[in-house]
Protein backbone atom coordinates (compact mmCIF):
# COMPACT_ATOMS: atom_id res chain seq x y z
CA UNK A 1 0.00 0.00 0.00
CA UNK A 2 1.39 3.38 -0.99
CA UNK A 3 2.11 5.88 1.73
CA UNK A 4 0.54 9.38 1.69
CA UNK A 5 3.99 10.96 1.61
CA UNK A 6 4.77 9.08 -1.61
CA UNK A 7 2.02 10.95 -3.44
CA UNK A 8 3.32 13.13 -6.31
CA UNK A 9 1.33 15.98 -4.75
CA UNK A 10 2.84 15.64 -1.26
CA UNK A 11 4.75 18.57 0.25
CA UNK A 12 6.83 18.05 3.38
CA UNK A 13 5.91 20.49 6.14
CA UNK A 14 7.39 18.68 9.15
CA UNK A 15 9.93 21.45 9.78
CA UNK A 16 7.27 24.13 10.22
CA UNK A 17 4.33 22.05 11.45
CA UNK A 18 3.10 22.93 14.97
CA UNK A 19 5.71 25.69 15.28
CA UNK A 20 3.83 28.98 14.98
CA UNK A 21 5.73 31.73 13.22
CA UNK A 22 7.79 29.41 11.00
CA UNK A 23 7.51 29.41 7.21
CA UNK A 24 8.76 27.53 4.20
CA UNK A 25 8.48 27.96 0.46
CA UNK A 26 7.18 25.70 -2.29
CA UNK A 27 8.31 26.20 -5.89
CA UNK A 28 7.87 23.15 -8.11
CA UNK A 29 5.76 21.42 -10.73
CA UNK A 30 3.01 18.97 -9.83
CA UNK A 31 1.11 16.69 -12.24
CA UNK A 32 -2.42 17.81 -13.03
CA UNK A 33 -4.94 15.45 -11.38
CA UNK A 34 -7.50 13.55 -13.42
CA UNK A 35 -10.98 14.87 -14.09
CA UNK A 36 -10.22 18.50 -14.96
CA UNK A 37 -12.59 19.46 -17.77
CA UNK A 38 -13.09 17.41 -20.93
CA UNK A 39 -11.54 16.97 -24.38
CA UNK A 40 -12.80 20.35 -25.57
CA UNK A 41 -11.87 22.48 -22.55
CA UNK A 42 -9.71 20.70 -20.03
CA UNK A 43 -6.26 19.89 -18.72
CA UNK A 44 -4.97 16.37 -19.45
CA UNK A 45 -3.88 14.40 -16.40
CA UNK A 46 -0.15 14.72 -15.81
CA UNK A 47 0.23 18.18 -17.33
CA UNK A 48 2.84 20.10 -15.26
CA UNK A 49 1.16 22.57 -12.92
CA UNK A 50 3.56 25.09 -11.41
CA UNK A 51 2.93 26.00 -7.79
CA UNK A 52 4.90 28.81 -6.18
CA UNK A 53 4.15 30.23 -2.77
CA UNK A 54 4.68 30.38 0.97
CA UNK A 55 3.55 28.06 3.75
CA UNK A 56 3.16 29.83 7.09
CA UNK A 57 2.71 28.03 10.39
CA UNK A 58 -0.13 29.44 12.47
CA UNK A 59 -1.56 28.46 15.83
CA UNK A 60 -3.96 25.79 14.57
CA UNK A 61 -2.56 24.91 11.17
CA UNK A 62 -0.69 25.93 8.05
CA UNK A 63 -1.65 28.71 5.68
CA UNK A 64 -0.68 28.29 2.02
CA UNK A 65 -0.60 31.39 -0.19
CA UNK A 66 0.29 30.23 -3.67
CA UNK A 67 0.36 31.19 -7.33
CA UNK A 68 -0.76 28.37 -9.62
CA UNK A 69 -0.20 28.36 -13.38
CA UNK A 70 -0.69 25.73 -16.08
CA UNK A 71 -0.82 25.88 -19.90
CA UNK A 72 -4.23 25.26 -21.46
CA UNK A 73 -4.78 24.04 -25.02
CA UNK A 74 -8.35 24.26 -26.22
CA UNK A 75 -10.32 25.58 -29.18
CA UNK A 76 -12.40 28.67 -29.81
CA UNK A 77 -16.07 27.98 -29.21
CA UNK A 78 -17.00 30.22 -32.17
CA UNK A 79 -14.57 29.41 -34.96
CA UNK A 80 -12.98 26.18 -33.61
CA UNK A 81 -9.42 27.48 -34.06
CA UNK A 82 -6.82 26.17 -31.58
CA UNK A 83 -6.36 28.46 -28.57
CA UNK A 84 -3.14 28.39 -26.55
CA UNK A 85 -3.57 30.13 -23.24
CA UNK A 86 -2.93 29.45 -19.57
CA UNK A 87 -4.80 29.26 -16.29
CA UNK A 88 -3.48 31.32 -13.41
CA UNK A 89 -4.90 31.58 -9.92
CA UNK A 90 -3.79 32.68 -6.47
CA UNK A 91 -5.47 30.47 -3.87
CA UNK A 92 -5.13 31.04 -0.14
CA UNK A 93 -6.01 27.87 1.80
CA UNK A 94 -5.78 26.59 5.35
CA UNK A 95 -4.54 23.17 6.47
CA UNK A 96 -5.60 22.61 10.12
CA UNK A 97 -3.42 20.39 12.29
CA UNK A 98 -6.50 18.38 13.22
CA UNK A 99 -10.16 18.25 12.39
CA UNK A 100 -12.34 20.54 14.54
CA UNK A 101 -13.89 18.71 17.48
CA UNK A 102 -17.70 18.40 17.52
CA UNK A 103 -17.93 20.81 20.43
CA UNK A 104 -14.66 22.75 20.65
CA UNK A 105 -13.96 25.25 23.37
CA UNK A 106 -14.81 28.84 22.57
CA UNK A 107 -11.16 29.86 22.33
CA UNK A 108 -10.13 27.19 19.83
CA UNK A 109 -13.28 27.68 17.80
CA UNK A 110 -12.62 31.39 17.53
CA UNK A 111 -9.00 30.94 16.46
CA UNK A 112 -9.90 28.33 13.85
CA UNK A 113 -12.69 30.53 12.49
CA UNK A 114 -10.23 33.41 12.09
CA UNK A 115 -7.79 31.23 10.14
CA UNK A 116 -10.55 29.85 7.89
CA UNK A 117 -11.79 33.36 7.20
CA UNK A 118 -8.26 34.44 6.25
CA UNK A 119 -8.05 31.46 3.86
CA UNK A 120 -11.35 32.35 2.22
CA UNK A 121 -13.13 29.38 3.78
CA UNK A 122 -11.05 26.76 1.90
CA UNK A 123 -9.55 24.09 4.14
CA UNK A 124 -7.81 20.80 3.36
CA UNK A 125 -6.46 18.13 5.74
CA UNK A 126 -2.83 17.38 6.41
CA UNK A 127 -1.59 13.77 6.11
CA UNK A 128 0.87 11.53 7.94
CA UNK A 129 0.21 13.15 11.29
CA UNK A 130 0.66 16.66 9.97
CA UNK A 131 4.03 16.03 8.34
CA UNK A 132 2.78 16.47 4.77
CA UNK A 133 0.17 18.46 2.89
CA UNK A 134 -1.26 16.83 -0.22
CA UNK A 135 -2.13 19.32 -2.97
CA UNK A 136 -4.12 16.98 -5.25
CA UNK A 137 -7.58 18.10 -4.07
CA UNK A 138 -6.51 21.75 -3.99
CA UNK A 139 -5.21 21.63 -7.57
CA UNK A 140 -8.30 19.87 -8.85
CA UNK A 141 -10.71 22.29 -7.15
CA UNK A 142 -8.74 25.37 -8.20
CA UNK A 143 -8.27 24.38 -11.85
CA UNK A 144 -11.83 23.14 -12.37
CA UNK A 145 -13.21 26.45 -11.11
CA UNK A 146 -10.76 28.42 -13.29
CA UNK A 147 -11.57 26.62 -16.57
CA UNK A 148 -13.03 29.05 -19.13
CA UNK A 149 -16.65 28.25 -19.98
CA UNK A 150 -16.46 29.62 -23.53
CA UNK A 151 -12.84 30.13 -24.65
CA UNK A 152 -12.39 32.49 -27.58
CA UNK A 153 -9.44 33.05 -29.92
CA UNK A 154 -10.17 36.75 -29.54
CA UNK A 155 -13.02 38.75 -27.97
CA UNK A 156 -14.44 39.87 -31.34
CA UNK A 157 -14.27 36.47 -33.06
CA UNK A 158 -16.92 36.34 -35.83
CA UNK A 159 -17.25 32.57 -35.76
CA UNK A 160 -18.31 30.35 -38.66
CA UNK A 161 -20.97 30.86 -41.30
CA UNK A 162 -24.02 28.86 -40.17
CA UNK A 163 -24.83 27.94 -43.80
CA UNK A 164 -21.49 26.71 -45.14
CA UNK A 165 -19.04 26.80 -42.20
CA UNK A 166 -16.67 29.39 -43.71
CA UNK A 167 -14.51 31.24 -41.19
CA UNK A 168 -15.95 34.75 -41.04
CA UNK A 169 -12.72 36.09 -39.50
CA UNK A 170 -10.95 35.46 -42.82
CA UNK A 171 -13.97 36.44 -44.94
CA UNK A 172 -15.84 39.20 -43.08
CA UNK A 173 -17.86 40.13 -46.21
CA UNK A 174 -19.11 36.59 -46.78
CA UNK A 175 -22.89 36.49 -47.26
CA UNK A 176 -25.62 34.12 -48.44
CA UNK A 177 -28.78 35.16 -50.27
CA UNK A 178 -31.49 33.84 -48.01
CA UNK A 179 -34.91 33.19 -49.51
CA UNK A 180 -37.68 33.00 -46.97
CA UNK A 181 -39.84 30.04 -48.05
CA UNK A 182 -42.61 31.20 -45.76
CA UNK A 183 -43.62 33.92 -48.23
CA UNK A 184 -43.72 31.43 -51.10
CA UNK A 185 -46.05 29.17 -49.12
CA UNK A 186 -48.35 32.10 -48.33
CA UNK A 187 -48.41 33.12 -51.98
CA UNK A 188 -49.43 29.61 -52.99
CA UNK A 189 -52.18 29.56 -50.36
CA UNK A 190 -53.44 32.92 -51.62
CA UNK A 191 -53.70 31.61 -55.19
CA UNK A 192 -55.62 28.51 -54.11
CA UNK A 193 -58.10 30.58 -52.09
CA UNK A 194 -58.66 32.90 -55.04
CA UNK A 195 -59.34 29.93 -57.33
CA UNK A 196 -61.84 28.48 -54.86
CA UNK A 197 -63.70 31.78 -54.63
CA UNK A 198 -63.70 32.25 -58.44
CA UNK A 199 -63.69 28.76 -59.95
CA UNK A 200 -64.29 30.10 -63.47
CA UNK A 201 -61.47 32.62 -63.40
CA UNK A 202 -58.83 30.06 -64.27
CA UNK A 203 -60.73 28.92 -67.42
CA UNK A 204 -61.43 32.47 -68.50
CA UNK A 205 -57.82 33.38 -68.08
CA UNK A 206 -56.83 30.55 -70.38
CA UNK A 207 -59.22 31.55 -73.22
Amino acid sequence: MSRPEDSPWAVSVAQVSTRAGQSTRVDRDFPAPEGIGDQVVGIPAGTPVHVEGDIDSLVDGLLLQAHISVPLKTECTRCLRPVNTSIKDDPVVFFPYKEPEPEPTHGKEEILAEQEEEAGGQTYPLVSGGAFMDLEALLRDTLVEALPLQPLCRPDCRGLCPQCGMDLNDHPDHRHEIIDDRWAALEGLKQRLEQEENPGSAGQAGE
